[in-house]
């Protein structure tokens, strides 16, 4: 017969198996709990500790646009108030009655709205009091200040015109005037087909998406044909004004203070020039929508995205 006896205990496989409510045991869970939750917070100090560079680059990145655009806005007072106080006190003012002071309104307006309202209209997205709102507002404002521009551009050109007409000159045969014309004309189809293919509803996306390039290319190419148009004007004005042949002229060799006026605008209009060329191909200053690898903003509007 078999003898019944108690049935055979579970073999413990450890201490903890058999004892799971020890102290031994509790203190090795809440030591192991413990060194989980301190491991955690080195990764969070090393997440912190990278972050940290990276807004230091971009607040030291705004503030260095910010003095570019105020040296910008500085420079471009400068142009035009040399370029007035130039004609106004040396060249004896301004009128529309086909003399020489109607030809004063020419480089003032070409100053002002080829190379100052254009070159500001064309930093206008940089500025990062821009970002994070909706563009459509200043893709509006972009093309005003253009357009501004484009009319000044338009009347300094037929003063000019008019003026060579009325004393019997021969218009567009000087290199200035050919590198002007064409400034112009290129900035007029420019607006034309900025206005079409980006202001426009019922304009596809795939055209604003291959457009930009191409808008963004022919732009800076007429900021430097619009500058060495000025400059170039500015020194073939002076070579005729300044003979130094009757009058008690000076001649242009001698530097009169008109010359050296006259020279100061033209480097200021290059200074001008250099700074908006620097804002325009710094890739951190462009706005973050204009980066198709940048999805941290988002357009309210969903035609904002080309």
């Amino acid at each position: 017969m078999r003898q019944g006896g108690p049935p055979p205990s579970p073999s413990c496989s450890s201490t903890s198996d058999c004892f799971p409510l020890s102290p031994l045991n509790t203190a090795a869970a809440a030591a192991a709990a413990c060194g989980s939750e301190t491991s955690d917070e080195p990764q969070k100090h090393e997440v912190s500790a990278q972050q940290a560079p990276t807004l230091l680059s971009r607040m030291r990145s705004i503030v260095i646009f910010y003095l570019c655009y105020l040296l910008c806005l500085c420079l471009s007072v400068a142009c035009v108030v040399c370029v007035c106080v130039w004609n106004s006190r040396w060249r004896g003012g301004f009128a529309w009655d086909g003399s020489a002071l109607q030809f004063n309104w020419h480089p003032v307006l070409m100053v002002t709205g080829l190379v100052v309202l254009y070159g500001n209209a064309a930093v206008l997205y940089r500025i990062p009091l821009t970002w994070g709102h909706n563009k459509l507002p200043w893709k509006l404002l972009h093309a005003a200040v253009m357009l501004l521009a484009l009319i000044l551009s338009i009347v300094g050109l037929c003063a000019v015109f008019d003026f060579h007409n009325a004393k019997s000159t021969p218009n567009l045969y000087s290199l200035h005037s050919w590198i002007g014309i064409a400034a112009t004309a290129l900035f007029a189809m420019q607006w034309v087909v900025g206005m079409g293919g980006f202001l426009l509803p019922c304009s596809p996306m795939y055209l604003r998406k291959l457009l930009k390039p191409v808008h963004v290319w022919m732009g800076i190419g007429i900021l430097l044909l619009s500058i060495a148009a000025c400059i170039s004007g500015i020194n073939e004005k002076l070579f005729f004004v300044l003979k130094g042949n009757s009058g008690g002229v000076q001649p242009y060799s001698a530097l009169p203070p008109e010359a050296l006026l006259g020279n100061s605008l033209g480097v200021l209009i290059f200074a001008f020039g250099l700074v908006v060329l620097k804002i325009l191909s710094n890739y951190e200053w462009q706005r973050p929508d204009s980066r198709p690898e940048d999805m941290a903003y988002t357009p309210v509007l969903q035609e904002e995205n080309e």
